[in-house]
């Protein structure tokens, strides 16, 4: 297997911090790139705020946090990627805009570095072939929060090298996960099982089964589940999920992947969730 000593992360959203902890805990060299670098910045300030918390509830030492603040390198220039040995693409769930920024990775990133995407969906094999170095090309999908869930889809394209993934599940291992691996195909595991339930749920709230609390309640009570669909609804991104849908629709036709209208009708009122204070629950109280 290749050796991973430092690890590129592209991408300002919640993923990309959270990779970025998790890597620079595990003692790899991190280099979190942003398109501005004052939103660069702005993860390494959420970075410190999520170490400071540990080390006040006594789950790291205040040395160990030094540490880790000093591994990681925040960036806006694309370029200083050059020389990682592993770059962990994390920005939007769009397949064009994925595409494009492999192309310009494989134009940056040194010869025989691994490039990773953390779709939890899109085609990986798709990225690969926008590159020079299919071989190279797999998904590790974390899972939010990066920190606390101890799950990693090793995603093998078609395309992908014995090598590239055992390496690469030799470094989520070296983080502290649980790989699994899993071909290339919408969904995985994890959101090919999870979504039809999600969407589910969303249809027989709007078809008035039963309402929202009861929903959530009867899932928590009845399966042991540690939150109802539309809580996990909020906290994933109800836009997020209508993309996961869509997705899983697009490459299979099948009924139970179709977006419940509700969900569309909230997504076109901006009412995503969490990240926007209301969704199915709201959070401006």
């Amino acid at each position: 297997m290749a050796v991973i000593k430092s690890v590129g992360i592209v991408g300002s959203g919640i993923m990309g911090s959270g990779i970025a902890e998790v890597a620079a805990k595990a003692g790899f060299e991190v280099v979190l790139r942003s398109r501005s670098q004052a939103s660069a910045d702005g993860m390494v300030v959420g970075l410190t705020k999520s170490l400071d918390r540990q080390v006040e509830k006594g789950r790291l030492e205040a040395a160990e946090r030094d540490a880790v603040l000093a591994r990681v390198t925040a960036v806006s220039d694309l370029n200083a990627l050059a020389d990682c040995d592993l770059v962990i693409e994390s920005i939007l769930e769009d397949l064009g805009a994925k595409k494009q920024l492999f192309k310009e990775l494989d134009s940056i990133v040194k010869a025989g570095a691994i490039l990773a995407t953390n779709t939890s969906t899109l085609p990986v094999v798709e990225m690969a072939m926008e590159t020079a170095r299919p071989e190279l090309v797999c998904g590790v999908h974390f899972f939010n929060p990066a920190s606390a869930m101890p799950l990693v889809e090793i995603v093998r394209a078609i395309t992908s090298s014995d090598e590239t993934i055992a390496t690469t599940r030799g470094f989520a291992e070296a983080c502290g996960k649980q790989p699994v691996e899993v071909k290339d195909q919408a969904g995985f595991i994890v959101n090919a099982l999870l979504f039809p339930y999600l969407n589910n749920a969303v249809r027989l709230l709007d078809a008035g089964v039963a309402n929202r609390d009861d929903i959530d309640t009867a899932m928590k009570g009845g399966c042991n589940f540690p939150m109802g669909p539309f809580a996990l609804l909020d906290l994933v991104g109800l836009d997020t999920s209508l993309s996961i849908l869509e997705a899983l629709y697009e490459e299979f036709k099948d009924p139970n992947y179709a977006p419940a209208p509700l969900l569309r009708r909230m997504v076109s009122a901006d009412r995503l969730g969490r990240k926007t204070a209301i969704g199915f629950y709201d959070y401006r109280k």
